[in-house]
């Protein structure tokens, strides 16, 4: 990797304040909004460039006729920026646009058409349906971070719904964007986390800062859901895999398209159980039955070596390993999943028995799943009670998101 460093970087006086993702470096650490979400840095923490970059295509990306490249925000317009209490502990998120509804219309705005109408859009009528009923969430297990907010278990019933088998593809998200011109945060900010090791040596990239708490993280110029390891990568064999560097608020404005919506946490979880009751994964209790791997997660030694015995270093395919009992893939590791809730770390505002959405309002929308940075030593939060959040205009190349249809 040649790096250039920008003149952005942020002062040792304000880089890190913006304390907005839950912490899973250790169960003691779990209980604040800190640096990290599974090493996952939350958007303020770095300032983010003043220039806005227009897309160009590069060495490996789609070709231009195949997708419209974003369009170009207006010269002087700085997004917004994280704003921290006095006490430098309390997050307060920015206000990007307003919603995501404001920023982009609703389906009936866009006088929605069915899936057979606009093949781009999905088709959910052949998702798996999840069946109501009354399931044990969250987890007395004791490798489960009360900080967190996991246990205890408890019953929450659920009516039924329809859920992707897959987490969004890049080929899922292109169409949204050929379709709608729509611009994600990641390209109006003009950067993006991408984990260290991802960036190619031959690659030549321009840092604007690193999290100094997750120095592995490094805010690259350029790094978008096109590019996904900056000016020079691309997804053109990566079709497949989970969109990445897409924000809460995109994951909401995609949903707003397709006429879906985000999941709320307890349908997240107890479609990922797959019809098992208190089991830590989508499969059973053991990470790797019969030495098989089950999901994408960090084989080595976090964060400086990956054996990637798993198969992948970085992303996989949407469809990689086994699905759980109701045919879902990949709710383990791969990429963090956004969820509709906001985050909280108190058991007590989880919400009521019946279909509980958490919170009213919050600082960080909530995740779930783990992905393939996650290890038993540093995060251990590829377990299904497990629960992190960050900021809805974070991004990183480890997040993307799935989605729900009613019945």
């Amino acid at each position: 990797m040649t790096q250039e460093t920008s003149s952005k970087v942020p002062t040792p006086e304000n880089a890190g304040k913006a304390q907005a993702s839950s912490c899973c470096c250790s169960a003691g650490r779990a209980d604040a909004l800190q640096a990290s979400a599974c090493g996952t840095p939350a958007s303020g923490e770095l300032n983010p460039p003043q220039a806005k970059l227009p897309h160009e295509a590069k060495a490996g990306a789609i070709a231009a006729s195949e997708l419209q490249a974003p369009q170009e925000t207006e010269k002087g317009t700085e997004p917004d920026t994280l704003t921290v209490s006095a006490d430098d502990s309390d997050p307060v998120s920015p206000s990007l646009a307003g919603s995501a509804a404001e920023r982009f219309p609703s389906p009936a705005a866009q006088q929605e058409t069915s899936p057979a109408e606009n093949p781009a859009r999905p088709d959910s009528s052949q998702w798996p349906i999840i069946p109501e009923g009354t399931y044990i969430l969250g987890t007395d297990d004791g490798e489960g971070f009360a900080s967190d907010a996991e246990g205890p278990a408890r019953p929450v019933h659920i009516p039924a719904f329809r859920m992707s088998p897959y987490a969004v593809t890049n080929a899922e998200f292109a169409a949204f964007v050929q379709a709608t011109g729509y611009v994600t945060e990641a390209e109006n900010f003009g950067w993006s986390y991408v984990f260290q090791l991802l960036i190619p040596d031959s690659q030549q990239v321009k840092i604007v800062g690193s999290p100094q708490r997750t120095p592995w993280w490094l805010g690259v110029e350029g790094a978008t859901w096109r590019e996904p390891e900056g000016p020079g990568s691309g997804i053109g064999d990566r079709m497949d895999h989970p969109v990445v560097h897409v924000s809460w608020n995109d994951a909401a404005a995609y949903c707003a398209w397709a006429g879906v919506r985000l999941p709320a946490e307890v349908e997240w979880e107890a479609a990922a159980r797959g019809g098992l009751e208190r089991k830590r994964y989508p499969w059973g209790d053991v990470l790797r039955p019969g030495g098989e791997h089950r999901c994408n997660i960090w084989q080595g030694v976090f964060p400086t070596k990956n054996h990637a015995s798993d198969g992948y270093l970085g992303t996989a395919p949407v469809d990689a390993y086994l699905p759980n009992g109701y045919g879902l893939y990949n709710m383990s590791g791969n990429v963090w999943e956004w969820c509709g809730d906001w985050f909280t770390s108190d058991p007590a505002q989880r919400g009521s028995s019946e279909r509980p959405e958490g919170p009213a309002q919050g600082n960080a929308r909530l995740m779930k799943g783990g992905s393939y940075l996650c290890h038993q030593s540093y995060c251990n939060r590829y377990r299904v009670a497990a629960r992190s959040g960050n900021t809805p205009d974070s991004s990183t190349g480890n997040i993307g998101f799935r989605v729900v249809a009613d019945l």
